[in-house]
């Protein structure tokens, strides 16, 4: 049956921070891709007043949506920009954009306005952000800290229904990849993620072995070459090399 309303006030604990909701946000501001393409999936579009840090272009689908909504930054924004908005919610993808060390604000900044912060779980639990490069996974990423940012998100905005059916069809997408890749026997296939390099001479960023693009390796069967427990860490060519990963993302 249907998903209970939400009841308000709303108390959440969020990334080491309380947070309460009297209502439904009206307008939000989100730093970081992957919380505004969460936000336009729970057919939230009509309430974002600013966006900010893409890595790729918005998912076509929500391409006509996306050029109504003010651009911020195509990285991160100034925090000025940010409240300027007057938001009732922002939206966070990554801690070091909003937290203790933030480059646009700390929290306590957000919060004294009355401004809500969000992190996305995905990257503050089983992790260490003033660690490390990107910080440093103390636990392997667990899927379960995306539906959980999609439920927390939908109930905030009491669109819970939207929230369950979401969450209900990246489970059927994630089962369905990894049968069809058992299917096609990709065993003994190792990997290495390369992130960017400043130059051709210095060692390049990669994934390390906790992370994201770890779990998706895990999940299809392959091998990660990286040992590094760090979100990004840097490694040298040499030792790639060494490791042969048979392929190169």
């Amino acid at each position: 049956g249907p998903a209970a309303p939400t009841q308000y006030p709303l108390t959440l604990e969020n990334c080491g921070a309380t947070l309460t909701f009297t209502h439904a946000p009206t307008k939000a501001v989100t730093i970081g891709q992957a919380g505004t393409e969460m936000l336009y999936e729970l057919g939230l579009g009509d309430r974002l007043v600013g966006t900010s840090l893409w890595f790729n272009n918005v998912l076509p689908r929500f391409k006509a949506q996306n050029d109504k909504v003010e651009r911020l930054a195509d990285n991160q924004p100034s925090f000025e920009a940010v409240i300027g908005k007057r938001p009732e919610l922002v939206a966070v993808q990554l801690e070091w954009m909003v937290g203790k060390q933030g480059v646009v604000g700390t929290r306590e900044q957000f919060h004294d306005l009355k401004i809500p912060t969000y992190i996305l779980p995905s990257d503050c639990e089983g992790k260490d952000n003033l660690v490390g490069a990107d910080g440093t996974r103390l636990e392997p990423f667990r899927i379960e800290t995306i539906y959980k940012s999609i439920e927390q998100l939908a109930q905030i905005f009491d669109v819970q229904d939207r929230g369950d059916a979401l969450v209900t069809d990246l489970k059927a997408r994630l089962s369905a990849a990894i049968a069809n890749v058992r299917q096609n026997k990709a065993n003994d296939v190792s990997a290495l993620f390369w992130f960017s390099s400043s130059d051709l001479a210095s060692d390049p960023f990669v994934a390390g072995r906790k992370g994201i693009p770890d779990f998706m390796l895990n999940s299809l069967g392959m091998r990660n070459i990286v040992q590094s427990d760090e979100e990004w860490p840097t490694v040298g060519w040499e030792t790639i090399a060494k490791a042969n990963p048979s392929i190169l993302v």
